[in-house]
């Protein structure tokens, strides 16, 4: 009985698991912040292009622009 007691004692006071689910949410939450900010930068891009290539047929410039394949 006593050894069951201490193996107890040992399970209750062991702090790895914890940090161990500490760590994965943290990372989690970096990899969801990461993703979000990819994703801006993506939809930041693409308007950045689509206004630039607008720019170009409204000008002449670029008649490519007019019908993207």
């Amino acid at each position: 009985m006593k050894k069951l007691m201490t193996m107890a004692r040992q399970f209750r006071d062991d702090e790895n698991g914890a940090a161990m689910v500490e760590y994965s949410i943290l990372i989690g939450i970096i990899a969801v912040a990461s993703i979000a900010t990819i994703a801006a930068i993506g939809v930041w891009v693409t308007g950045s292009f689509s206004e630039l290539c607008d720019n170009l047929v409204a000008a002449g410039d670029n008649p490519a622009c007019a019908n993207p394949s």
